[in-house]
């Protein structure tokens, strides 16, 4: 006769094993419904990134008056921020200002699109490099030095990192946060490495690094994410209290790279120019925090410059900074 202990523990057992099994048959559902998303999605991605250019920023504007007018994504968020960051301006400069980064942001996935089929030639008349900011890179990769560029989430980042790997001479890599969907995350993968930029995890950052070391190689880091409050270096960004990751210097320091910031300028429509400026030769023996500090003031003053082309409806001032940090 069975105890009523190992009742008990049959029950748990098989309650454990029942939930288990739904648990892997939503996973499963979730899986194809993503699978499903995707092949709906592609052939008009496709189709986008085929269109002439003209007629692509047609569909923008389309796309524009949906997200605007008719869905208004994130625009509370949007408004809320630009007040905020330009507390000197007037309300009609705020929403012209609103209007205008929308109208980027309409434009900025199509054209990140484009690269699944643009050509070599087409892609450096869209995006160039500077003369100046050539010279920087070349300048390091005849020393043999591998370097960190560190940049925004501001003029159009999947150009600039094609543009580099098909100008310079160091191997790029990106680190990027894969997407929750795998289908989608494999179309991104294939898109940013058409052109011979690597990709690396974010969670596999030092990791990687160390383990191209012998290379000479640039690595990307896009660091005006949100971190957690806790481990986050605080400054002020744009008239707020700010969070900033201080994953991109403390890298920088093991690693012993020269810094390198990037801006990538927004001329017309379509067009874009990247800039380089180093930041910091000496990386291992800058003050902690100064290389945070230079980073994210570089990047207010090119929000200022040309506010419309950076993320605004990021919630980026969602944390408050902790007691134990003021």
């Amino acid at each position: 006769m069975k105890s009523q202990g190992s009742l008990l523990f049959g029950g748990v057992n098989r309650n454990f094993s029942h939930k288990c099994t739904i648990c892997k048959e939503k996973k499963y559902l979730r899986h194809r419904m993503q699978g499903l998303i995707y092949y709906i999605s592609l052939p008009f991605i496709y189709l986008l990134s085929l269109l002439p250019f003209p007629i692509l920023y047609r569909v923008c504007d389309g796309f524009y008056f949906v997200l605007y007018y008719v869905i208004g994504y994130r625009k509370k968020v949007a408004m809320q921020n630009l007040r905020n960051s330009f507390p000197e301006k007037s309300e009609a400069e705020i929403k012209r200002l609103c209007k205008d980064f929308y109208h980027y942001l309409c434009d900025l996935f199509p054209e990140s699109f484009k690269t699944l089929t643009i050509s070599r030639s087409s892609m450096l008349k869209h995006c160039t490099l500077s003369p100046a900011a050539k010279e920087i890179f070349d300048r390091y990769h005849r020393e043999g030095k591998s370097i960190i560029l560190v940049m925004g989430h501001y003029g159009n980042w999947e150009w600039a990192g094609n543009t580099f790997s098909l100008l310079c001479k160091h191997q790029l890599f990106v680190v990027y946060h894969p997407l929750a969907n795998t289908y989608f995350n494999g179309l991104m993968i294939r898109m940013r490495t058409r052109f011979g930029t690597g990709l690396i995890a974010m969670r596999e950052t030092y990791k990687d690094m160390v383990r191209h070391k012998a290379m000479v190689s640039a690595t990307a880091f896009i660091a005006d994410q949100t971190p957690p409050p806790e481990t986050a270096f605080w400054t002020n960004f744009l008239n707020q209290d700010t969070p900033v990751f201080q994953g991109t210097e403390k890298i920088a320091k093991k690693m012993g790279y020269p810094i390198v910031y990037i801006t990538i300028k927004r001329l017309k429509r379509g067009y874009y120019n990247i800039l380089a400026e180093v930041l910091s030769e000496d990386s291992k023996n800058t003050a902690d925090g100064k290389i945070t500090e230079l980073h994210t003031a570089r990047l207010e003053k090119d929000i200022r410059e040309q506010p419309e082309i950076w993320l605004w409806t990021h919630k980026r001032w969602k944390h408050k900074r902790p007691a134990e940090n003021k």
